[in-house]
């Protein structure tokens, strides 16, 4: 007799409790294998293949593509412990395979399942089909601590929703589609109040050519981590302009030898975590609960990546010990997959400090915003000829404007200062760099 397992969306990542249903990779009635990928979802962070901890024979899927999920939501139900044939699969399910996974079941035995015949899909039929259920009279179902926070800061009263996900589960879609209903509600009556009689709307419904874009998804998960650091931080910002005349030159004569290209992005990120090594104080960050600084021995080295689908920030992980040629190929690998929309969570997470080259975009200079909760971010303008004295006479140099915004409470201007100027001396003279190696 086949027995069935239910499989939920499992925790992504840290910090995530949605994802939406980009791709169903298999229908009601494929036979899956142990670990296959079922699903491909898209959370703020990255677009992810989901694998099954199950093996056997589909008998129900939840939710249709572009439909919203929280973690723990039911994802599909497979029936396991068919008689023998093609297949090798656990079917007592794979363990740990991503952050939450957490079959709870005994240790796996091996088994062989093949596609299984009617009868046995059958068998399986009181499975609870996808979509169906009630809510009953008990409370409001809501999983996602992010929709109760959301609801909570705005003032909106859970109980009277309905929410769309199975079961009458609230998403946080229905939050957001209320809180725009009661925004557009109250813009409509002041200006009614405001307006002259004859220069009223006549209805409603006409947005004026308005388009109104919802911030979920990727674009979403960076309006709600930018306003947090501006709302937590205090930060402040100082820059300098140096001459990375010598560091262009040093960069030319590495990748004249024989060997892999060095970035510019690489060398900057190897100074980076020289300065990091001499001003520890700016790779931490600030446990707000705990009113402690927490610094981290090991460098996890984000760095700013810009795609079709938004800006997302990609970790290079112990990015001190790495030397330029692997610096080079670790930010050209997570460059591809950001713009191939295939990075993990665990690319996206963990990060300690921020190095943004913004001077990609042609601009010289920005006051970066701190990626929370990281405590600084190095910002790297466009290297450009510019006139400049150099040994006492006029001449023209390639100039490069560097800032630095930190978090105030985790050091002073004197640290911040200092790191910065390091930063700058070292561009303007690697030498400095490799005394120190």
């Amino acid at each position: 007799m086949a027995q069935v397992l239910e499989f939920k969306l499992p925790d992504l990542g840290e910090g995530l409790t949605e994802a939406e249903i980009v791709r169903w990779l298999v229908q009601v009635g494929d036979v899956v294998a142990i670990d296959q990928p079922v699903v491909e979802v898209e959370t703020a962070k990255a677009m992810v293949e989901v694998p099954c901890p199950y093996g056997g024979v589909v008998t129900a899927r939840y939710g249709e593509e572009g439909t919203e999920l929280p973690v723990g939501a039911p994802l599909l139900t497979v029936a396991v412990g068919a008689p023998a044939a093609d297949t090798d699969a656990e079917t007592e399910g794979s363990g740990n395979v991503l952050v939450g996974y957490g079959t709870g079941a005994p240790p796996a035995r091996r088994r062989r399942v093949r596609r299984m015949a009617a009868d046995v899909v059958t068998s399986v039929a009181d499975a609870p089909a996808a979509g169906t259920g009630s809510r009953g009279d008990g409370p409001v179902p809501v999983i996602s601590p992010l929709v109760r926070r959301l609801a909570r800061e705005n003032g909106l009263e859970l109980r009277e929703l309905t929410g769309s996900g199975r079961d009458g589960l609230i998403l946080r879609a229905d939050v957001e589609k209320a809180l725009r209903a009661a925004a557009a509600q109250e813009a409509t009556a002041q200006e009614a109040t405001l307006l002259p009689p004859a220069t009223r709307p006549a209805t409603t419904t006409d947005t004026g050519g308005v388009t109104r874009t919802p911030l979920r998804g990727i674009r979403g998960a960076v309006a709600d981590k930018l306003s947090r650091s501006r709302r937590e931080i205090p930060d402040a910002t100082c820059w300098v302009d140096a001459d990375a005349t010598e560091l262009m030159r040093t960069r030319a004569a590495m990748n004249a030898a024989a060997g892999p290209k060095i970035s510019v992005l690489a060398l900057l990120a190897r100074i980076c975590t020289a300065a990091l090594a001499r001003f520890p104080e700016l790779n931490s960050s600030v446990d707000t609960e705990a009113r402690e600084i927490v610094r981290f021995d090991r460098v996890h080295l984000g760095f700013a990546a810009q795609t079709e689908r938004g800006l997302v920030v990609p970790v290079v992980r112990d990015a001190h010990a790495r030397n330029t040629e692997a610096l080079s190929a670790e930010f050209a690998r997570l460059t591809e997959a950001a713009r191939a929309g295939t990075l993990t969570p665990g690319d996206l997470t963990g990060g300690t400090f921020t190095l943004n080259n913004y001077g990609v975009f042609g601009v010289d200079g920005s006051t970066p915003i701190i990626n929370h909760p990281e405590a600084a971010m190095l910002g790297v303008g466009r290297i450009v000829p510019k006139p400049w004295v150099h040994e006492g006479e006029l001449a023209v140099r390639q100039v490069v404007q560097l800032s630095l915004t930190f978090d105030h409470r985790v050091c002073d201007g004197g640290t911040a200062g200092g790191f910065l100027r390091y930063v700058a001396d070292c561009v303007e003279q690697p030498a400095v760099l490799l005394r120190n190696l």
